[in-house]
């Protein structure tokens, strides 16, 4: 939906690490790296929309990013990994019924205040118990 989401951090180390790691599970890595001048730039493995980050003074408003999981194991191994990074929960995984009938999501506060979450809005069979059943 969009081709990149640009935004300051006040501690870029800890921003990066956090970010690599949390994002980790959906196969987010660095595409560009230029610190001194624009950042990071993060890219999922079949994506062409990036999350950059960039130092600075300034104190952004409080962002809300979400990611799309390919499955809800990605969701709860996001969750996992955001808190080990420092994140702090901001709702653990599991179904959301006010959005809709499948969305399951996990959302954790990042380094700078941001409410980062990851969202699977796809039917779990297995979760639902249906995994078992003839076809």
């Amino acid at each position: 939906m969009f081709d990149h989401v640009k935004f300051g951090v006040s501690d870029y180390a800890a921003s990066k690490a956090f970010f690599l790691k949390a994002l980790e599970p959906l196969g987010v890595a660095i595409d560009t790296d230029w610190p001194q001048t624009c950042g990071v730039e993060l890219i999922g493995p079949t994506s062409k929309a990036s999350l950059c980050l960039y130092q600075t003074e300034e104190k952004p408003a409080r962002l809300h990013l979400a990611f799309a999981a390919k499955n809800r194991q990605q969701v709860d191994a996001f969750y996992r990994a955001a808190l080990e990074a420092g994140g702090k929960d901001n709702g653990a995984p599991g179904l959301r019924p006010r959005y809709h009938a499948n969305y399951y999501a996990a959302f954790v506060i990042g380094p700078d205040g941001h409410n980062i979450e990851v969202v699977c809005q796809e039917y779990d069979e297995e979760s639902a118990g249906l995994a078992m059943l003839p076809r």
